[in-house]
């Protein structure tokens, strides 16, 4: 299961990504918020990672208007690893190399089918698996 959450600033594309997730059938939560009215970011970015450290979710997906916030808020959650991606290939290879396990996005910062596409590749993406890099997520998480 996916957990998605944003605040008001990136409330328009999460309702994008959750209308990608139906379509490709995948399973998610959607932690809100549930409209453009102003709230605070640091609430939803730190639903979704709990949501992702206690294993209820495998991973999540935050949007605010930057993705700075929101990233900064899901990184607090001890055993998340929130990158934010304004391309496919930093998807990739966070997937790849840090095994994250929350993307964040910017809801003003980048358009909607680029967006789809950073999702798609990061929720595509696996772990490399490699000594050297479970090594150092091992590293991160101490």
């Amino acid at each position: 299961m996916i957990g998605i959450g944003s605040d008001h600033g990136g409330y328009d594309m999460k309702v994008k990504v959750i209308e990608y997730l139906k379509e490709k059938g995948i399973p998610y939560r959607d932690f809100g918020c549930d409209s453009k009215a102003s709230v605070d970011y640091p609430v939803y970015g730190k639903a979704v990672a709990e949501a992702v450290a206690s294993g209820e979710c495998e991973k999540g997906i935050v949007i605010c208007t930057t993705g700075i916030g929101i990233s900064i808020a899901a990184n607090k959650v001890p055993g998340v690893r929130c990158a934010l991606c304004s391309e496919p290939l930093s998807a990739k290879m966070t997937r790849l190399h840090n095994d994250a396990n929350v993307l964040a996005l910017g809801g003003a910062m980048i358009g909607v089918n680029l967006a789809l596409e950073i999702v798609e590749t990061f929720l595509n993406t696996p772990f490399s698996e490699e000594e050297k890099h479970i090594r150092r997520v091992n590293m991160l998480e101490k």
